[in-house]
């Protein structure tokens, strides 16, 4: 399974600080926001990924993750010219995912809690798997439509009139198929290729899952200055409580054995002195 990080776009709901860098390098209490899809991805034990982003971007994910190899990982960058849609990432990276499947996530998208409804759709790897999350405010979403039995018969975007309360996070997991749907999808009116569409073929085709998210599982869409004071504050209160770190990559790395404790070290010895240094030194301790 290869993983993919859509972070790009131009942000333009937290202007002027998206005229100067993208809302995925803004900071969710102590470190940038793409941290977190990444750490789903990491957590998920996937071990290679792309990252999209724009021209001006991807320098910096580049000066921040370098190739991954820090991390235990391998990263690679691509480039989406303009707003094509979410499931352009699957006809650009279309050389990445080869003959894998693919977990696309996208760059300000956070998920905090129990993640084993993730880990379960990564193992099936047949057809596709989306999600579904209550919501309080369904028009917002692309929103799935369940039948009597709980089955997924539709999913609209952005509904006037909502058939349920069930948002489509953005977390996809798709088999190989996915590359070739994808290519094949048209442009919506808006001049963008729609995940959605994406997903009606592998719906009609009778081959997409939908996993309702329980109760205990935070799901953070990142894209207002109120969302992302909520998502601060939110994680400020569980590191302070717990005195662990959520998305600290380097620990991740670490305790999933991608790196040994040489690399580790190595690893730290890099870092500048700082609240960050200090907390990963414990975890060197501790271990």
């Amino acid at each position: 399974m290869k993983g993919i990080i859509l972070a790009g776009g131009a942000g333009s709901r937290l202007y002027p600080v998206s005229k100067v860098y993208s809302k995925q390098l803004t900071l969710i209490y102590d470190k940038p926001l793409i941290y977190f899809p990444l750490s789903i991805l990491m957590l998920s034990n996937i071990r290679e990924i792309l990252i999209i982003s724009n021209e001006e971007t991807i320098p910096l994910y580049k000066k921040l993750f370098d190739d991954g190899s820090d991390y235990g990982i391998r990263i690679e960058y691509a480039l989406q010219t303009a707003p094509n849609g979410i499931a352009e990432s699957f006809i650009i990276g279309e050389d990445f995912i080869g003959n894998d499947g693919a977990t696309l996530i996208l760059g300000d998208n956070i998920f905090y809690g129990n993640l084993d409804f993730i880990y379960k759709a990564m193992a099936k790897n047949d057809g596709a798997t989306i999600f579904g999350y209550r919501v309080n405010d369904p028009e917002r979403y692309g929103i799935v439509e369940f039948d009597d039995k709980g089955k997924a018969i539709s999913i609209e975007e952005k509904p006037a009139k909502p058939r349920s309360n069930f948002a489509v996070p953005g977390l996809y997991v798709y088999d190989n198929e996915v590359v070739n749907i994808a290519k094949n999808i048209k442009p919506s009116p808006r001049g963008e290729l729609e995940i959605t569409d994406v997903n009606n073929v592998y719906l009609n085709k009778g081959k997409l899952s939908v996993e309702k998210i329980g109760r205990g599982v935070a799901w953070l869409d990142t894209g207002t200055p109120e969302s992302l004071l909520q998502a601060s504050n939110f994680f400020g209160v569980i590191e302070d409580r717990q005195g662990l770190k959520v998305a600290c990559i380097e620990e991740i790395a670490f305790n999933k054995g991608f790196i040994d404790q040489k690399k580790f070290e190595s690893v730290l010895s890099k870092i500048p002195k700082s609240l960050y240094k200090t907390y990963l030194e414990k975890i060197l301790k501790e271990h």
